[in-house]
Formats: structure tokens, sequence, C-alpha cells
């Protein structure tokens, strides 16, 4: 939301107000030039004060800039002007942010040497991170350490923000602190610790097949290496995916996982939430998406059956499928580029759930579960439907809300992640999350008996 707009809103936005927004923006901008300059000047020495700094201006000013704003406007959702503000249309902020993160990524995955990642030593970006490194494992920051940090960093910031804008919608603040607990605990801090104590990295909320490797002979040899604790994480990782994943999704739908746990939906949430209304609702983007995350499905499937027959028999080729090279180029195309270049630097060109929607093949697993046999569905009352289309601009996974509601029914597509975003913008309440007490077919029978 602009000045102007917030103006109009609120008319006690004046002068002081945006001395207050320029105040805080200049501690996040501070923040981020003491981190550029330490990456650039490729310093071979950390300072514990120096990242301190960094970190604290950037989330001051951050967590005073969403403070200053939400606090303008009442309780509600405010997405005044996102269609003509360049950073939120595709504009040339949108594009220069897209090829920032894309670029950043690229250089994270494939050129860790240029934020000073180095075998011998580190020094830049990466040598920023060394004193909370050794805080925490007891050894110097990798690019990985320095991906995540700021993964954790950047959910925890604009998960206030997403807390404080959708404040009176109790579930998308609970679902919100739920993301930020997984993610801190479960993908960071937890990990962390199990290296500083010698022990395999971790993250045990990262589920077969999104953790495509978890098969792989090299992981499973390297936990049973590690004894009783390797077997646990063995016996945890099998658990999710034949126990879990199904009974949770028959109760729950996909959202359990897509809008509750997973971090990469975690990241969606909240860093993505500006740009949610980019994902497009039409027809040919909905075929695409089908094929393409089926396809991506069957491919790790395919890999992980290879793998294990590898493993068994010591053959890497049966017929015209060879277990290395299946396995090298999903990582490369779908682990590495899909996921994160793609899935996260295409944030404000094609929404933000690029790789949920076209290549996750957890999200596709955990829809097919929800489309056949889950009681989570949306429901939808069509006779109070005003066709005001908030729905369906704001649903990240790119469903036409709208056309479900018009006609009353429910909405039970496999995509569908369940965060709720397409309830809490209608005006008229016509939509709800809801498990439903008999079948869907019984249900319908039910409506059709009503209508006559």
């Amino acid at each position: 939301m602009n000045e102007p707009t917030l103006a109009l809103v609120n008319p006690e936005y004046h002068g002081l107000s945006r001395i207050a927004d320029r105040a805080a923006w200049a501690l996040i901008i501070s923040g981020m030039g003491i981190v550029l300059i330490y990456w650039l000047g490729n310093y071979q020495t950390y300072s514990v004060l120096t990242f301190l700094l960094s970190m604290v201006l950037i989330t001051t000013g951050a967590l005073w800039l969403y403070l200053l704003r939400y606090r303008r406007i009442p309780a509600g959702i405010q997405n005044n002007g996102i269609w003509h503000d360049g950073f939120t249309s595709r504009g040339i902020a949108g594009w220069i942010l897209s090829l920032v993160l894309t670029g950043f990524y690229i250089i994270l995955y494939w050129f860790p040497h240029v934020i000073g990642y180095g075998e011998n030593g580190n020094s830049g970006l990466v040598k920023l991170f060394d004193p909370l490194s050794y805080f925490l494992k007891g050894s110097r920051a990798s690019q990985w350490f320095v991906y995540g940090v700021l993964y954790t960093w950047t959910i925890l910031l604009m998960g206030v923000r997403f807390i404080i804008k959708y404040r009176h919608v109790k579930y998308q603040q609970w679902r919100t602190l739920s993301v930020i607990f997984f993610q801190v605990i479960f993908a960071f801090l937890l990990p962390e610790e199990l290296t500083s104590l010698n022990l395999p990295f971790n993250d045990f909320k990262n589920i077969w097949p999104l953790n495509y490797y978890f098969f792989f002979s090299w992981h499973i040899d390297e936990m049973i290496l590690h004894g009783t604790f390797g077997y646990f994480v063995l016996f945890w990782g099998i658990i999710c995916v034949v126990v879990l994943t199904p009974v949770l999704t028959y109760f729950f739908g996909k959202r359990w996982y897509c809008s509750w746990v997973c971090g990469c939906g975690g990241l969606a949430e909240t860093a993505g939430d500006p740009f949610r209304h980019l994902s497009s609702s039409t027809l040919r983007s909905w075929k695409v998406e089908r094929w393409l995350i089926h396809f991506i499905l069957i491919w790790v499937v395919l890999m992980t059956v290879m793998v294990l027959f590898t493993g068994w028999t010591g053959r890497a080729e049966f017929l015209f499928l060879n277990s290395y090279k299946l396995s090298q180029w999903y990582g490369f195309l779908i682990g590495s580029a899909f996921s994160g270049v793609i899935g996260v630097g295409f944030y404000p060109l094609m929404g933000s759930r690029v790789w949920c929607r076209f290549g996750c093949p957890m999200a596709a697993i955990l829809g097919v579960w929800q489309r056949k046999a889950s009681r989570f569905r949306i429901t939808s009352n069509g006779g109070q439907c005003i066709s005001c289309g908030n729905c369906s601009t704001y649903c990240e996974m790119g469903i036409d809300v709208k056309s479900y509601a018009q006609k009353g029914q429910d909405i039970v597509r496999a995509s569908c992640v369940g965060c709720g975003i397409c309830s809490a913008v209608c005006p008229r309440g016509v939509l709800r999350l809801e498990n439903a007490s008999v079948d869907i077919h019984q249900r319908g029978e039910i409506i059709r008996h009503n209508k006559i």
C-alpha cells in the first residue's frame, strides 16, 4: 500500500507518519548496507558486533515498519493498489527483485565462492555469519548455513507482518505461528544442533518424496553408521510416508503439511504474500500444472525404485533406466533449479506458489490423497456469492474459486493447500474450511434434494 492510498484509508497519515516510515526504512537500508559492504569488501575476519548490528538494524526497521503501516488501518485485509504498484504488478521493481533473487540462488547453488565460501576459509558474506555458526555448532559457516539463516529469518520477519495483516483471523495467525515454529526448530536449530553433536544433519519434517534422497544408498548407509539415532531417523521417515501422510491428509487435507509445516509453503505464505494475486488461474495454467507436477512425481518414484534396485543388486541400469543419471538430473533440474532458482526467484512474476503448484512431488501425492480420500474441503454457500472475485484473485494456487462459489460447489481440488485466504477475503462469508461429516457424493445428493 503506497502513501497516497494510506492517506485515503486513514486521514491521520500525515507528515509525522511519513517521517516515521522513512526512519524505519533508514534502519533497514543501513543494516543491508553493512551486509553488502562486508560481502563486496571481501572481509577476511569476522566481527560479532558487525553481524549483530546488521541483524538488529534490519529486524528493528522491518518490525517498526509493519507496526506503523498496519496500525493506521482497521483490522481486515487491505490490498489497495496492488495492481498499480510496480513491485506487486510485474513492474520494473518486480522484475528487478526477481532477477536479484534468481541471481542469488544461482550463486548459492553453483558459485558459492562469489559470496565468500572457500575450502580453506571463508570471506565476505559467508564470513559475516561465522559468529552465529560457531555459536550454534562450533564450526565455520557454509553457504548452506547462510541460506538457512536467511531463509528462517525471512519467514520470521515476514511471518510477523502476515500475523499483523491478518490479525482478525485466528486461523491465519495460528498456522503462521506453526510454520514459524517448524522452520525455526525443526528445519534450522535442531539440524544444526545435530551437526554440533557429530550426528547426521536431518530435517525431521522433510518427508519423501520432497526429501527425494531419503532412500538413496549413501543416505541409508550414513544412517546405519550412526547406530540407534540413524535407525530412528530411517524409522521416522518411513512412518511419515506410510502412516502420517495418509492419516493426517484424510482428516485435515494437504493443509496439515503445505500450510502448517512445510518450509517451502512457509516462505510462500509469508514472504510471498504480496505476490499471491499473480498466480495464474487460467485453464491453460491448470493443464500445465497437472501434467508437470504429476510428471515430476512419476520421476521421483521411478528414481527411488531404481536407487533401491541398485542398492540391492549392484546394477545401475534396468531396461532404459539408469539410477545414477535419473538422480543426477533430478537433483540438478528439480532439486536445485526448479525448487530454488525458479520456485523463489519467480515470486514477483508468477506468484508465491510456483514450486508448490508446478513442481513439488509432496504436494502432488498429498493432492491425490486429498482429492480421492479426504474429509477436508472448502464449502460454499452459492446463494450469498456476489461474484466480487476476491477469492480467485488471492488464491495463490491459481484456483478459480469464484466459479465454484457461484455454483455452490465444494472446492476439493487436489492443488488446494487449505490456506483459507479465499475465506478470509470473502466479504459475505460464503466460503468455509470444513471437515465433511458425510461423503462428498452424499453431500451432493442432499444439496440436490434440498433444491427440489
